[in-house]
């Protein structure tokens, strides 16, 4: 009789422990994601030798995604500032605008963007923003090294203010425009597009692991629709930060942090090698993403450039 005693108490003392770490998963899953708070912001004069003065917090720091992950920032830049003209000699860096219009240089070029959009800045090379007006522009800095661990500017004393503009941009720029979306397997080649069903997800690759020279490797844009989920992503060299756009959902990680919690826009999401992920939208709006891939190494970057794009 004693055996079928133990073999009930130790099933439901497996249950119990079952039971208890299920909702600390998930709540280390809820603890690592950022929200972005505005009253938050810390304000900061001549970013860089920049003119006037503008306000950001880190919502993703170094270290959060893979080692040479440096940060994901957001912020505003008020009407006649701006981040003055630097080099990255071991980073490279996005700026990224989410609404309006800014002036961005890279290499003493510069020329008007209209967000949401964004310009890259490979390591080597220099880069600024300034905001004409009339109105503050909502950003977002993103950051990758060469060498795990390492932040590095070197500043030129030029606000930019008065730049000559070109009419086209001579840098790298991505736009994050929706209607260029399209469902998994879609493919122009001259034809007409046939509308996706109304529950596919829609993506696209908005800039590719050739632009850039780290281990940073693509920028994804994503759009999930109400009541849709994205396919389950293992995260075997690839490690991911999102951030989301707009709309409310759910993600689900398995992993060393196992569980699901909820986001929303704002919201900026870390995610590890040997994690694996899917997000559902549960909101009545769209679930719009963007999703930063930085490869565990350059081996792992490599075979990325070299294989099928997803």
């Amino acid at each position: 009789m004693r055996h079928p005693f133990l073999l009930v108490v130790v099933v439901a003392i497996t249950l119990m422990r079952v039971s208890a770490q299920s909702p600390a998963a998930t709540g280390a899953l809820a603890q690592r994601i950022a929200h972005t708070d505005p009253a938050a912001y810390r304000a900061l004069s001549a970013v860089h030798g920049a003119a006037g003065s503008m306000s950001f917090t880190g919502l993703l720091n170094r270290g959060a995604v893979t080692p040479e992950f440096n940060f994901l920032h957001r912020g505003v830049i008020p009407a006649g500032s701006g981040i003055g003209h630097h080099f990255h000699n071991v980073v490279e860096e996005m700026f990224v605008i989410l609404d309006g219009e800014a002036q961005f240089t890279v290499d003493g070029r510069t020329a008007s963007v209209k967000g949401p959009a964004g310009v890259l800045c490979r390591t080597g090379h220099s880069h600024a923003i300034y905001n004409p007006g009339p109105a503050p522009v909502q950003w977002m800095n993103l950051n990758v090294s060469l060498v795990a661990g390492v932040y590095d500017n070197f500043d030129l004393g030029d606000t930019r203010v008065g730049a000559a503009l070109d009419a086209i941009p001579m840098f790298m720029t991505i736009r994050l425009d929706k209607s260029l979306l399209r469902a998994a397997g879609a493919r122009g080649r001259g034809a007409s597009i046939p509308p996706p069903p109304p529950n596919a997800v829609l993506s696209r690759r908005v800039a590719g692991p050739a632009m850039f020279s780290t281990t940073w490797s693509y920028i994804d844009h994503v759009l999930v629709p109400p009541g849709a989920s994205t396919p389950e992503l293992p995260h075997d060299g690839l490690a991911e930060a999102y951030y989301v756009f707009g709309g409310e959902g759910t993600i689900s990680v398995a992993g060393a942090e196992s569980g699901t919690a909820a986001v929303r826009a704002g919201d900026a999401i870390p995610v590890r090698i040997g994690e694996t992920t899917r997000f559902t939208s549960t909101g009545s709006a769209p679930l719009e993403l963007l999703v930063m891939g930085v490869a565990r190494d350059l081996a792992a970057k490599t075979q990325l450039l070299t294989g099928a794009q997803r």
